[in-house]
């Protein structure tokens, strides 16, 4: 069966630029940049999410604080082996980037792009740990769930998620290896990691919180196909 990976991992985020960028990495001599990107929300609140940029997407005239953008790309996540353990680290690896200037005009063009919308991502991937189902004090209730989406080259991206409500009752149900299709906005969290000495440090959490998620069966030589939606 093709695959298109596009389609199991894709993002829009519309936003405002917030830091300088920074060196990351360079590959086969084509440097990476990080920059964060202030997101917002309906709660009037907002998210800042790492953005990560090939020098050959950036226009360093209008890569500038306080601009705004719309970022086309994927979720994804890579091991960072720190104090001998590893973490995980997620960004934002952008394929394409609106400018300021242009905004406008292309969200005419690319129906991808819908200005009332600045945070959806799209993700079809195999739970690969048992949903965490539980109940805040108030009673809200709550699924994590960590997501492994295939990407080229025989890569995966390991995603975490939050679900809520219904869909995190829904959750609780999936076993690993069942396949998915969420919906929703990439979201940061802070938090506070406690160490053994008594220090603690504040956190950048990152993931996804899931609006609409529904289970797809594969069929053997047939694709998949939408198998319950919640």
């Amino acid at each position: 069966m093709n695959t298109n990976y596009l389609d199991n991992n894709h993002l829009v985020l519309v936003g405002k630029i917030t830091s300088e960028k920074r060196f990351s990495h360079e590959i086969y001599g084509e440097s990476f940049y990080i920059f964060d990107l202030e997101v917002p929300r309906l709660s009037e609140t907002f998210d800042i999410i790492p953005i990560t940029i090939s020098e050959r997407l950036i226009n360093d005239e209008e890569l500038k604080i306080g601009k705004r953008i719309v970022v086309k790309g994927q979720f994804r996540s890579y091991n960072s082996y720190e104090n001998e353990r590893n973490k995980l680290i997620l960004t934002v690896f952008a394929k394409d980037i609106i400018f300021e200037n242009d905004i406008e005009e292309r969200a005419k063009e690319d129906e991808d792009v819908n200005l009332d919308v600045s945070n959806e991502v799209v993700l079809i991937g195999h739970i690969c740990k048992k949903p965490v189902y539980r109940k805040t004090p108030f009673g809200r209730e709550i699924a994590d769930l960590l997501l492994a989406v295939n990407r080229a080259y025989s890569k995966s991206d390991y995603i975490p998620a939050i679900a809520w409500g219904r869909n995190a009752r829904f959750c609780d149900r999936l076993d690993v290896g069942v396949q998915v299709k969420a919906i929703g906005r990439v979201q940061s969290r802070k938090y506070e990691k406690k160490y053994e000495d008594g220090t603690v440090v504040e956190r950048v959490a990152y993931e996804v919180s899931i609006s609409s998620l529904e289970v797809i069966e594969e069929k053997e030589g047939e694709g998949t196909e939408t198998a319950e939606a919640v």
